[in-house]
């Protein structure tokens, strides 16, 4: 029982001390984005099996959008476009890590586009992803 009252107090320790004031500055809200797609397009042929994602055309500033297959049957997307830096170029997917290549950050696909890199705040961009059948929308509202 001592453990477990030890560990809550922690969780809370640790709620409270954490700080978003700076998070307010991240792009949260873009454009509309409201793709539809279907499985069974050949563009999406890597993405039908658990790691396999595919590239897509749209999102921020037209920077593409990753959809990452997590388990074989739930998807994430991603935009690919830098959130830390005013980046042109497109973040590129690798090891399930998105990596800006302007300035060598990186976001975990695996935890919600979190930074995985010291100093970096902002997360990436995510989409929200419906599947029904071999359907896939992908929307931020």
């Amino acid at each position: 029982m001592y453990k477990k009252v030890v560990i809550f107090f922690c969780f809370i320790l640790f709620i409270k001390c954490s700080d978003t004031s700076n998070l307010e500055n991240c792009i949260r809200s873009v454009a509309n984005v409201n793709l539809v797609t279907d499985l069974n397009n050949p563009e999406l042929i890597n993405a039908q099996v658990p790691g396999g994602f595919a590239e897509l055309s749209g999102g921020f500033k037209n920077s593409g959008i990753i959809l990452f297959n997590t388990n074989g049957t739930d998807f994430v997307a991603f935009d690919r476009f830098c959130p830390q830096t005013d980046c042109d170029v497109p973040m590129i997917f690798e090891n399930r890590l998105l990596r800006c290549t302007c300035d060598d950050s990186t976001y975990s696909l695996d935890f919600g586009g979190a930074p995985q890199t010291d100093g970096f705040e902002c997360p990436a961009i995510e989409y929200k992803v419906t599947r029904i059948g071999s359907t896939i929308r992908i929307s931020n509202f």
